[in-house]
């Protein structure tokens, strides 16, 4: 089944070539996978910029079933974070109302920054896998498992990469030993919550939302300068800043916001940062903004 894909999301600023790709989308291939997917696993979908399957574990004890996007990307290809910097489509799965089941959101590992040109990317340049988790609605599964995965590929252009995954569940007891480890490595790889050693400790907005002030604790270790990548608004992401202080195992980083959107307000609202310390430590933490935020003046 040969379709065209039509919608993708971008962030604020989209790359030209993208915009030029989306007038001559009549060459883009969605692919569907074949039916008969053995194992714990989907067939590969193919494109020109590389292949994704589904890899799903048998039920745990709570009924719940582990599950990963793997994704391995064409020499010189990449595909992208959940928000993929300048422009770009970030990874998506979608379940029909129908299906029986729902999947969680996808979870990422800490992605490489790759800037071309002027243009700023995030992303992998190498084989990935998504972590998620599936649940049924009832005490048995849909038969195959359908999913709908929407990823993006780049290389001089970007290309949405779109194809249904099937996973036929009656040949699971086949589950290979290195389909569990390849899910459970993904999920090693996920960044860690907060921990004593390891947290936001402080954080405030300025009063003209043209920067934000974090203050961190980082584990032994760790780089003066760590890597950040801060969230905001859907479509926005943040990740220069400078060290405003650097004691010991305290970071303290001021956050350029270069742009929000319009009549865009805080309050109430929650951004995500993930910290690479250098070390091979990552972090990932909620900043959640009060009604009556803390401000400081820039």
């Amino acid at each position: 089944m040969i379709q065209a894909v039509l919608s993708f999301r971008s962030g604020p600023a989209l790359r030209p070539a993208f915009c030029a790709l989306a007038l001559l989308i009549a060459g883009l291939v969605s692919v569907l996978a074949p039916d008969g997917a053995h194992a714990a696993t989907s067939a590969w979908a193919v494109s020109d910029g590389g292949r994704m399957r589904l890899v799903v574990l048998p039920p745990a004890p709570d009924g719940s079933r582990q599950a990963g996007l793997q994704i391995e990307p064409n020499d010189g290809w990449f595909t992208y974070w959940r928000e993929p910097g300048d422009s770009g489509i970030p990874p998506q799965l979608t379940v029909s109302d129908d299906a029986g089941f729902t999947a969680s959101p996808l979870t990422f590992p800490v992605p490489k920054r790759m800037d071309i040109g002027s243009v700023r990317d995030v992303g992998y340049d190498h084989a990935v896998v998504f972590p998620f988790t599936l649940r049924s609605h009832g005490e048995t599964w849909q038969n195959p498992l359908r999913l709908m995965a929407f990823i993006g590929m780049c290389r001089n252009i970007c290309i949405p990469f779109q194809a249904e995954l099937n996973i036929d569940l009656g040949h699971e007891e086949t589950t290979d030993v290195s389909e569990v480890k390849l899910i459970e490595k993904a999920k090693s790889k996920l960044p860690a919550s907060a921990s004593d050693d390891f947290h936001v400790d402080d954080f405030h907005m300025a009063q003209d939302l043209s920067s934000l002030d974090v203050s961190l604790v980082v584990p032994d270790g760790s780089k003066d300068e760590p890597r950040i990548l801060v969230t905001g608004p859907e479509g926005y992401l943040f990740t220069e800043y400078t060290v405003l202080s650097n004691k010991g195992n305290q970071r303290s980083l001021r956050v350029t916001l270069p742009k929000l959107p319009r009549n865009y307000t805080v309050d109430g609202k929650t951004w995500h940062i993930l910290v690479a310390a250098g070390n091979k430590r990552a972090m990932e933490a909620p900043l959640a903004f009060a009604t009556s935020r803390p401000i400081v003046q820039p």
